[in-house]
């Protein structure tokens, strides 16, 4: 059973990154919990053992004096002992001019020099560090490293095929009813032609098979869509290169019950044979029925 769990603690310099680091680890979908104090840790293993659906914690830890440290070094023995689980530790670091720059940036005082210079707390605190630093499985050096170039650098190391975060959501959705808020890429396909109008489709939709095939047949639509999933297939690698986790792609037609959702359908299916993990929502497909059924 613990064979297949992983855990991750993330710790290292204040302002190196560590608040990145775990919205990345979230992404990679770890369940991340932020400084939780290394005494709760063995009821917080339990609990987790006991629901036996998470398989994937990242711990994130600020360790700001050498008691903490001596906590931590003592709850991770303790779980590879008694668990058989085997921890990896993530540290972040930076330059102590870069970690300077920051805190003067952020207007921030460094937690271990509330009341002194802002190096004076960073040198205190790489003394604390020092001796998990040496433990560490991955030490990752933010200095020159931008928010989304430290992602990809997670996710380059922790990312699997079974925890690709890069998902595509298709949506089909009619335009009476208000574009969707969260769209990322919006396709009008009104000017296709449209089943309402042929009595026999008239109250079916885009997943009945007459309907589908109404639209895709036509030479406007087979045209269109031949230009249309190329361009797709073109910019989706960008949009996984600069690190989104997600892209919602919504086709819209006037009632979001025909043309959209045939269309919207056939791109998802189309992205789905192409490897990516794809996710389909017709959001207003049923909404005219629902109209009429309440009048």
């Amino acid at each position: 059973m613990h064979d297949s769990m992983q855990l991750v603690i993330v710790t290292g310099m204040s302002g190196a990154g560590k608040t990145v680091a775990m919205q990345s680890f979230e992404d990679l979908g770890y369940f991340c919990v932020d400084n939780m104090p290394p005494a709760l840790m063995g009821k917080f293993w339990e609990l987790i053992k006991e629901s036996g659906k998470i398989k994937k914690v990242a711990l994130v830890i600020d360790l700001r004096s050498r008691a903490f440290y001596e906590e931590v070094v003592e709850m991770i023995r303790s779980l590879e002992d008694e668990n058989g689980i085997s921890a990896k530790i993530v540290f972040l670091d930076a330059s102590d001019e870069e970690l300077v720059a920051r805190y003067k940036e952020t207007r921030r005082s460094h937690p271990l020099a509330m009341d002194g210079r802002v190096l004076d707390g960073i040198v205190r605190e790489r003394e604390i560090l020092n001796e998990i630093k040496s433990k560490a499985t991955l030490l990752i050096d933010t200095t020159r490293l931008s928010p989304r170039q430290l992602r990809e650098e997670i996710f380059h190391n922790f990312e699997t095929s079974e925890n690709t975060a890069f998902h595509i959501n298709v949506m089909s959705f009619g335009f009476k009813y208000g574009i969707p808020i969260d769209a990322d890429v919006v396709m009008d396909v009104r000017f296709l032609p449209n089943p309402y109008y042929v009595k026999e489709l008239k109250e079916k939709n885009g997943l009945d098979d007459d309907v589908y095939e109404y639209v895709m047949n036509s030479e406007k639509t087979a045209e269109f869509y031949k230009q249309y999933i190329s361009m797709l297939r073109y910019v989706i690698p960008g949009y996984v290169a600069e690190g989104k986790t997600s892209l919602t792609i919504a086709i819209g037609c006037t009632g979001g019950q025909h043309r959209s959702v045939a269309i919207a359908q056939r791109i998802g299916e189309d992205l789905q044979s192409d490897g990516y993990t794809v996710n389909f929502n017709h959001r207003d497909m049923k909404k005219r029925k629902e109209t009429v059924n309440r009048s």
